[in-house]
């Protein structure tokens, strides 16, 4: 079984995707992570962001830096927005993400373009949001509890930049797979969310069985 888990920033995807490979006992790749770890390559390495080359010359990382704690930093956040809007480092790092897709036994993967390219005929797929005010609430906790000093304000205008670079891409954009469930976390707990997600994979895979 492949279940995709789509949607912006701070919607709580990662957390839910989380849960549910608990919940089904799945291996679980957080595809974000690729990402920021091209932005922490580029930045180490001293190399231009906005500049396609550099990017993909980044592309080509030790899996061991996936658990860096650096790539949980914001302003790495930042920069792999920016990076993963090349279509030359989203081709990179395709292959990587769809042989995790494939692996014997299924897998669940988050990220934002899953349902759409990465595992298209996966057999449950979600699309979860919440409001950009709320997902900066749940983002400024987060930095202030490491430390960070970012104001809610400043926050807030990054996620609505990041949601602008993400959507408006020409290569895989952040978009609903048609066949996508939607889950709206902005008034939900963290377990209401879980439980919500459960059921929408769960009927999911009833619909798929009755076709």
């Amino acid at each position: 079984m492949i279940i995709a888990v789509d949607g912006p920033a701070a919607s709580g995807k990662g957390t839910i995707a989380r849960a549910l490979a608990k919940h089904y006992g799945l291996p679980y790749l957080d595809t974000g992570l690729l990402y920021r770890a091209v932005a922490l390559s580029v930045a180490r390495m001293g190399l231009d962001p906005e500049t396609e080359a550099d990017a993909v010359a980044a592309c080509d990382f030790s899996d061991a830096l996936l658990s860096d704690p650096a790539l949980r930093d914001d302003e790495i956040g930042a920069l792999a927005s920016v990076v993963s809007a090349h279509p030359l480092v989203r081709a990179a790092l395709l292959h990587r993400q769809k042989r995790f897709a494939a692996q014997e036994g299924g897998a669940i993967l988050d990220g934002r373009d899953i349902g759409t390219v990465i595992a298209p005929d996966a057999d449950a797929k979600l699309f979860v949001k919440a409001t950009p005010n709320i997902r900066a609430q749940r983002r400024h906790a987060e930095l202030q509890a490491r430390g960070g000093t970012a104001s809610k304000d400043r926050v807030l205008a990054d996620i609505r930049a990041r949601d602008a670079r993400d959507s408006g891409r020409s290569t895989a954009p952040l978009v609903m797979a048609a066949d996508a469930a939607l889950l709206d976390t902005s008034f939900l707990s963290i377990e209401a969310s879980v439980q919500r997600a459960v059921a929408l994979v769960e009927a999911q895979r009833a619909k798929k069985v009755s076709v």
